[in-house]
C-alpha cells in the first residue's frame, strides 16, 4: 500500500489506516481472535497506521492492540486518545478532563497497556472547555520532550482551537469524522488544516458502516450496538440515508465496486495530506477497505458522488445530544 505524509513533522503512514475501537467495543459482540488477525492480515496488506483510545472500553482496546502488535513495534503507527473522565471500574466516561496531570497520567498508562515505551500519535480526544487547550497542549508537549510522544493530535477541535493548540506545539494531525455523509470540516477546518500544514485523520469514514450497504433494518443491530442510539440511524432519519446509500451503490456498481470502497476512495481524493482510518472486525472487510486505495476515480465520478451525497446531504444529528455536547464547535 502507498504511503501519506500527515502534518509538516513528517508523520509517514499507510495511505489508510486501522480504527480499532469495533473490536472491543460499540458495536455488539467481540471476537479478539478475529480482532488480533485482523490487526496482522493489516499489516500483511501494508497497513501501518492503528488507531485506539483509552475510552474504548473503556481500556479494554488499547490492551488488545498491545497483544496484537507485540514483536512487530517497529512496523506500526500505533494513535490513541485521551481526554475522559475514567473512573476504576467505570464501564462509561463521566465527562471530560483534559488537565495537565490528568494528561500525563493517562499517557503513562496508555504507555502501560499498549505494552511500548512511546507512543507514535497522542491525541487529545475532546476539547474540554474547563481547560484552556494552551495548558492541555502545554502538557502534551512535555510528553513529546521526555520521548514519551512523537507527535500531538486534536479530535474533533474547531478551526479557532486548533489555531490557538499549534501556537503552543505543532499539531500533525486531525482526527474528526468525514465522509459522504458528513462534510461539516469542508468548511472551515479542513482550509485551517492546510494553511498550518496538518494532516487529517477521518474517522467513521464509511458512516458507521452505513456506507458499505450492508445495513437495511434498525432491528438488525444487536442490543448492545451504539448505533441504536445514534440518531442517523433512527426513524425517518434511516429511511432518508438509506436513499443516500442507494445513490452512492449505484456509483459503486458501474465500476465493479462495493459501495464503502468507492466511499473510502471518494475521501482519498480529496487530499494527499488525508488518511481515512476504517475500522472493522473481520478480515473479509479489511481486503475490501483496503483495495479501494487502488481505486482512482474519473473526474466525472467525484462529480457524481459529489451530487449523490452533497454537504448537509444526511439526516439527523451525528450524535445523540449527550455526545454532540462535546464537540468543539
Amino acid at each position: 500500500m502507498k504511503t501519506r505524509t500527515l502534518g509538516a513533522q513528517g508523520l509517514k503512514v499507510s495511505a489508510l489506516g486501522l480504527g480499532c475501537m469495533g473490536m472491543s467495543w460499540a458495536y455488539g459482540s467481540a471476537d479478539e481472535d478475529e480482532a488480533i488477525a485482523v490487526i496482522h492480515r493489516g499489516i500483511e496488506l501494508g497497513i501501518t497506521f492503528f488507531d485506539t483510545a483509552e475510552v474504548y472500553g473503556p481500556f479494554t482496546n488499547e490492551q488488545l492492540v498491545g497483544r496484537a502488535l507485540r514483536g512487530r513495534r517497529e512496523q506500526v503507527v500505533i494513535a490513541t486518545k485521551f481526554g475522559f473522565a475514567i473512573h476504576p471500574g467505570d464501564s462509561y466516561s463521566r465527562g471530560l478532563n483534559s488537565k495537565p496531570e490528568h494528561v500525563r497520567e493517562v499517557c503513562d498508562a496508555s504507555l502501560k497497556r499498549l505494552g511500548t515505551d512511546y507512543i507514535d500519535v497522542f491525541y487529545q480526544h475532546r476539547v474540554d472547555p474547563a481547560v484552556p487547550i494552551e495548558e492541555t497542549v502545554g502538557a502534551m508537549a512535555e510528553l513529546v520532550r521526555d520521548g514519551k510522544v512523537r507527535y500531538l493530535g486534536l479530535s474533533e477541535a474547531s478551526a479557532s482551537t486548533i489555531r490557538r493548540a499549534h501556537k503552543v506545539h505543532p499539531i500533525s494531525v486531525l482526527q474528526s469524522e468525514y465522509s459522504l455523509w458528513e462534510r461539516g470540516p469542508e468548511a472551515q477546518v479542513l482550509p485551517t488544516l492546510r494553511e498550518l500544514g496538518i494532516g487529517f485523520v477521518p474517522y467513521s469514514p464509511v458512516g458507521r458502516g452505513f456506507l458499505t450497504g450492508q445495513i437495511k433494518r434498525f432491528e438488525d443491530f444487536a442490543a448492545d450496538d451504539y448505533r441504536r442510539s445514534d440518531p442517523r440511524f433512527q426513524g425517518e432519519n434511516f429511511d432518508r440515508n438509506l436513499q443516500l446509500v442507494d445513490r452512492v451503490r449505484e456509483i459503486a456498481q458501474q465500476l465493479n465496486a462495493t459501495p464503502s470502497q468507492i466511499a473510502l476512495a471518494w475521501l482519498l481524493h480529496q487530499g494527499d495530506d488525508i488518511v481515512p482510518i476504517p475500522g472493522t472486525k473481520r478480515r473479509t472487510y479489511l481486503e475490501e477497505n483496503a483495495a479501494a486505495a487502488e481505486i482512482a476515480l474519473r473526474p466525472d465520478v467525484l462529480d457524481q458522488l459529489n451530487r449523490a451525497a452533497p454537504v448537509g446531504a444526511a439526516s439527523g444529528e451525528r450524535y445523540g445530544e449527550r455526545l454532540m455536547g462535546t464537540i468543539d464547535r
